[in-house]
């Protein structure tokens, strides 16, 4: 849904036409301009030709109903996925995609696999959360994570005019603190971050304390060694007073050791964070971490000072889990 061409094609008429097509297609979440009976039929013709409404997507569900995973066809066949989350009936999340394929090529995630294909359009990202408030117009989507396919913040003024639909009142008027983006540790997109008026989520996926461990887990580390990381997170904190989010995965005898719980506590130490601690979902090259290591890391942590929790993995069952989604 391209606003600016929505607003740009009904300015010939009253303002309050673009006013009534907006909230026909944010809050009634019509697919189609015919059902947008309060038009005239001259608009609703215009509309139909010139911003058609249709997402081409298929959904799977996961066996308890909790995770449904999209398949949307973008304009020029390629194609991306996006998950939403049910946590209870008051927080449904959405899961988006910025990228079409990743460039970053973490070797414990799926889409990296794809290599890159291009970046999504503001339009683009905003579709995938209006694909599921479509699909179940009884259950508003209350948060959005940037989680999915490819890297946030290498798609950064995109990702940012995003944000910024989803915020508005007059749009989706999702709260800017229930919304995260998560960056693999792009620095000048962090700096960037800090600088906006806008009090969203920040998420680092770091996944290793040390920079020989992460550069051979993420090869952009030797781009962003984890000392420049840890200078842009503390930079960011500094200036916004919030709480970042550390995402790390456990991958079984790589990185799931006491020693590596040790180090990552004094890495972390009297910052400003939470460590969410996350299963890995299989793609392949890897095992996941029993239980009792995981909470063995997580107890290593918390009595170290550093607050943590183990982050609870939605879809694997139909790979749409953290790490699985691929086209």
């Amino acid at each position: 849904m391209n606003v600016e061409k929505l607003k740009n094609e009904l300015s010939i008429y009253p303002d309050f036409r673009f006013e009534q097509a907006s909230n026909f297609i944010f809050d009634k979440f019509i697919d189609d301009w015919s059902q947008a009976t309060t038009l005239p039929k001259k608009i609703r013709e215009q509309l139909s030709k010139n911003i058609p409404l249709k997402i081409k997507g298929e959904c799977l569900k996961s066996d308890d109903q909790k995770t449904w995973k999209a398949s949307i066809q973008l304009q020029d066949g390629l194609k991306i996925e996006s998950v939403l989350m049910r946590h209870d009936k008051k927080r449904n999340t959405v899961c988006v995609s910025t990228q079409a394929g990743c460039s970053v090529g973490c070797k414990f995630c799926a889409t990296g696999k794809m290599g890159f294909k291009r970046d999504l359009s503001p339009s683009e990202i905003i579709d995938q959360v209006l694909f599921f408030a479509r699909n179940d117009k009884d259950e508003d989507i209350t948060n959005v994570v940037f989680m999915g396919m490819g890297e946030p913040f290498l798609n950064y003024e995109n990702t940012i005019k995003a944000i910024r639909i989803l915020n508005n009142e007059k749009y989706f008027n999702i709260g800017a603190r229930n919304i995260s983006v998560s960056t693999v540790g792009i620095i000048e997109g962090i700096k960037k971050f800090t600088e906006e008026d806008l009090q969203v989520n920040l998420a680092i996926s770091l996944h290793a304390p040390n920079n020989k461990l992460r550069s051979s887990l993420i090869p952009i580390n030797k781009k962003y060694p984890i000392e420049k990381l840890m200078e842009a997170v503390d930079f960011y904190t500094e200036k916004t007073k919030r709480k970042v989010m550390i995402e790390y995965l456990f991958l079984k005898g790589v990185n799931d050791s006491r020693k590596e719980a040790y180090e990552l506590a004094d890495l972390l130490k009297n910052k400003l964070c939470f460590v969410n601690l996350i299963e890995y979902n299989y793609t392949g090259m890897f095992k996941n971490s029993s239980e009792g290591r995981m909470e063995n890391f997580k107890k290593i942590l918390n009595k170290r000072g550093v607050q943590s929790g183990i982050r609870k993995s939605f879809g694997k069952d139909i790979e749409g889990a953290c790490g699985q989604l691929v086209t």
